[in-house]
């Protein structure tokens, strides 16, 4: 059955079956949306043919990523649905065959939200005003302890949590779109 929380993903085959920017596509609908969808309209989202979509969909059931969801009316159509809201790596395991699987991961999901930037920056000129000053780029140096860092994190996390699209979606506020937060926090030296 779907669920509506996060999962912390532990297994490195698990991350390597994710690290495809096809998967990460589908996941993110899913998750973001609780949609239940065939591949053919999944197709329609990611830009592959519902064939490719179909086989993302199986390696992603595989894993436990997706699953078969119940009949829609129609026996002959196979739907899908996430089995998470969210997923998230461990960080404490240390193995190297784990931090390659994570960095790989880590490495498609940045990719693809720096993708999302340079276009917002290359297209921003057509949103409106109105978009343009609702959006940011920043960055700022904090200096924290390891508890600060994680106080402020899951206070960030809070003040996000009741505008997820999952959760809104379907009594949305007029002029509401999807709106995508990369949110990292990494120490330096």
């Amino acid at each position: 059955m779907a669920q509506s929380k996060s999962t912390t993903i532990t297994d490195p085959q698990v991350m390597r079956a994710m690290a495809h920017p096809a998967r990460i596509e589908i996941m993110e609908h899913l998750a973001s949306t609780g949609a239940v969808v065939t591949a053919t309209e999944m197709a329609g989202v990611v830009g592959l043919s519902p064939s490719a979509t179909s086989y993302h969909l199986r390696e992603l059931a595989k894993y436990g990523l997706v699953e078969q969801a119940p009949s829609r009316g129609d026996a002959r159509e196979r739907v899908w649905r996430s089995t998470s809201s969210g997923w998230s790596l461990d960080s404490d395991n240390e193995e190297p065959e784990v931090l390659a699987a994570g960095q790989a991961l880590a490495d498609a999901y940045l990719t693809r939200s720096y993708a999302r930037l340079r276009d917002w920056f290359a297209r921003q000129h057509q949103e409106s005003k109105q978009w343009r000053e609702a959006n940011m780029l920043s960055t700022q140096m904090l200096l924290l302890t390891a508890d600060e860092l994680r106080d402020v994190n899951a206070a960030v996390r809070e003040l996000l949590a009741q505008y997820t699209r999952r959760e809104r979606i379907a009594d949305a506020p007029a002029g509401a779109r999807p709106v995508s937060v990369l949110y990292a926090t990494s120490p330096i030296d």
